[in-house]
């Protein structure tokens, strides 16, 4: 069988709402494409019957191919589990709850015919977003990019088209913790934007609860910067700057024979030194467990089920 001129890579957790209007909203795109295609769908350990109304799918059209991983390893990695699966020219990723509009295809391939080897996609705004949601991912990228020489536009997501060549140069990466707008930043290429509103959420919960947006954020400042390793020991230096004019303090008001109780003063300090010791520590601990969690060595992920086996 030829290789596809584009594919389509879709990860899903607990999704088999949306799968319907999806797959038939990418069926009329699609239609206008003239383009030989194939649409990867990952179930990314789904509890539902996700994973069944995908191979319904597959079993009537050889084009749509599902995977299943044997467990829930994370969106970033089902992402990984369908590029490694595309064979086409062209692969474009997106999500399934439709926020990321599958109308928006085209325009990605025409922009690409520009000469780009990567084309984004850049959300405006987010209907239904309330404004703490706006605030904290705003606030988010400016610490981010602040941070790293890297820069990665505010409001990219995992949208985007990747030419073979720039994917190649994708699959390249080691990375077990992975953030992988920050390493499309990272690649270079020549890389062009579309801009977009995001819609709201068709139907389901989103899986991107606050201690996911937390654990994202933490992998992607400890994977592009070492500047917080350096603000830990800015801040010790800091302290104990502080601590030796609080010394100096102590000795001028003991030589002047003044006595103070000094039980406030003395919880003060202990207070300060000990956030300050555990801030730096926790700063040190994700830095030592990247390097941990990549020095294991394990497989990625783990593939339970995939539906070509129907059609062989």
């Amino acid at each position: 069988m030829d290789s596809p001129n584009l594919s389509l890579v879709v990860p899903l957790l607990n999704e088999e709402e949306n799968i319907d209007l999806l797959v038939s909203r990418l069926h009329e795109v699609i239609a206008t494409l003239n383009l030989s295609w194939e649409l990867i769908l990952v179930d990314d350990g789904s509890t539902d019957r996700t994973f069944e109304r995908i191979s319904a799918y597959a079993a009537k059209e050889p084009e749509i191919v599902g995977i299943s991983l044997s467990r829930n390893f994370g969106q970033e990695i089902a992402l990984m589990a369908g590029l490694n699966q595309a064979c086409g020219s062209l692969i474009i990723t997106l999500d399934a709850d439709l926020q990321h509009p599958p109308e928006l295809i085209p325009k990605l391939i025409e922009t690409q015919k520009q000469g780009y080897d990567i084309v984004n996609t850049c959300r405006l705004e987010q209907e239904g977003t309330g404004r703490m949601k706006k605030w904290s991912s705003s606030g988010f990228y400016s610490f981010l990019n602040r941070l790293s020489n890297v820069r990665i536009e505010p409001g990219t997501a995992d949208f985007r088209l990747y030419t073979r060549k720039a994917l190649d140069a994708f699959l390249a990466f080691p990375e077990k913790d992975r953030f992988n707008r920050g390493l499309v930043a990272w690649m270079g290429f020549r890389q062009g934007f579309v801009n977009y509103v995001a819609p709201p959420r068709t139907a389901g919960k989103t899986k991107y609860t606050f201690r996911k947006m937390i654990r994202l954020g933490l992998n992607g400042i400890t994977a592009f910067s070492s500047k917080p390793l350096r603000i830990a020991a800015y801040l010790g230096i800091i302290t104990i700057s502080i601590g030796l004019l609080y010394v100096l303090y102590a000795l001028i008001t003991f030589l002047a024979g003044k006595t103070t109780p000094g039980w406030t003063s003395l919880v003060a300090i202990v207070v300060l030194l000990g956030g300050v010791q555990l801030l730096c520590l926790g700063i040190i601990g994700e830095y030592i467990a990247r390097i941990y969690n990549e020095t294991k060595n394990r497989p990625l992920y783990f593939i339970k089920n995939d539906t070509r086996a129907i059609h062989d």
